[in-house]
């Protein structure tokens, strides 16, 4: 007796190389959603599909320049969550990227999806010669996220960024150390 197939799968995590207007169009809207649904992430309320669009598009220049890498979540209906690497640093800072804009869809949310994403963007950076990865974050269930995968929190600074809709958030800085710091 066969099975029926399965009407769900489990999101496919893959680096774009280069980034096309469909996947602006599909994270520009995986940025709304965050931001309507309260993510301090740069932007304020109301967030319009052509200014995270815009975005995207400078993103997109800094894929294509190598400056950053941009990882996405893909799912049957599309993109539903991203995560860059920021390797453009000052030059004393060789060995480490910057984790930006780890973004997951309010309805791919409690799933795994932002764990997966963080686990192919700390094996991407290990493959690009990078053993100390930052990050920051204003979402008390990112830092829940962070630590549970070994992420050190360094501290808060209060009062650092907006939310949304215009009231004062605090932001939580981390790091992970990916290989031992050559001395």
């Amino acid at each position: 007796m066969t099975q029926p197939a399965a009407t769900t799968s489990a999101p496919r995590i893959r680096l774009l190389s280069s980034v096309g207007d469909a996947h602006v169009r599909q994270l520009a809207d995986v940025l709304v959603d965050c931001v309507e649904g309260g993510a301090s992430v740069s932007f304020m309320l109301p967030l319009t599909p052509e200014r995270a669009q815009a975005f995207w598009h400078r993103v997109a220049e800094g894929v294509a320049s190598g400056e950053r890498a941009l990882l996405v979540a893909e799912d049957a209906q599309g993109i539903v969550g991203t995560v860059q690497l920021v390797f453009e640093q000052p030059e004393n800072q060789p060995h480490r990227a910057e984790v930006s804009k780890m973004l997951v869809h309010r309805r791919a949310r409690r799933q795994g999806i932002g764990a997966l994403l963080m686990q192919a963007a700390e094996q991407l950076a290990l493959e690009h010669g990078k053993t100390l990865l930052v990050l920051d974050t204003s979402s008390a269930e990112a830092e829940r996220l962070y630590a549970r995968l070994g992420w050190t929190r360094v501290g808060v600074i209060p009062g650092y960024a907006l939310l949304p809709g215009g009231a004062p958030c605090d932001t939580t800085y981390f790091y992970r150390a990916l290989a031992p710091q050559a001395r």
